[in-house]
């Protein structure tokens, strides 16, 4: 039988960090809507079914179009991101899928053109925060589309 690790009574103290991350985002000045979509991309590229039905979730009810969800993973051949959506994508999945060295100087560069240094700053601790949640759901098998909107809000 396999049984996973309770993450919900288990895991609270692992948790408190990631949710320290999440309370910096919340502040840190890059739109909410950007922040969603990098995590609903991310999450695209991991493979994290706990956190695709989430994001996909809080997205819809802030207003995310379901044309632009549907299209995410297309998103280089799709007319409907704006250039600093883009740039955020590309730095996102740079920093997920890892080659070793750097990041190439024409992404970053990219990205500099749409955001201050700060804000590259907080994308990349977007970028850390939701590949750790997906590993960890991965890892333990979180409940897929049990996720309701607001419900991690605190």
């Amino acid at each position: 039988m396999d049984v996973r690790i309770n993450l919900q009574e288990n895991g609270k103290q692992a948790f408190a960090a990631l949710f320290g991350m999440n309370k910096y985002l919340s502040k840190c000045g890059i739109e909410d809507m950007l922040l969603e979509l990098i995590y609903f991309r991310v999450s695209q590229i991991n493979g994290c079914a706990y956190c695709l039905d989430m994001h996909a979730k809080d997205l819809r009810a802030k207003g995310e179009t379901e044309q632009r969800l549907y299209l995410l993973s297309s998103w280089h051949e799709a007319p409907l991101y704006t250039g600093r959506e883009r740039a955020a994508l590309t730095w996102a999945e740079a920093l997920t899928k890892l080659g070793g060295g750097t990041v190439p100087d024409r992404i970053y560069n990219a990205v500099r053109e749409e955001f201050s240094e700060q804000e590259v700053i907080d994308l990349t601790v977007a970028v850390i925060t939701i590949n750790s949640y997906n590993r960890i759901n991965i890892a333990f098998g979180a409940p897929v589309g049990t996720y309701e909107v607001g419900q991690f809000n605190s």
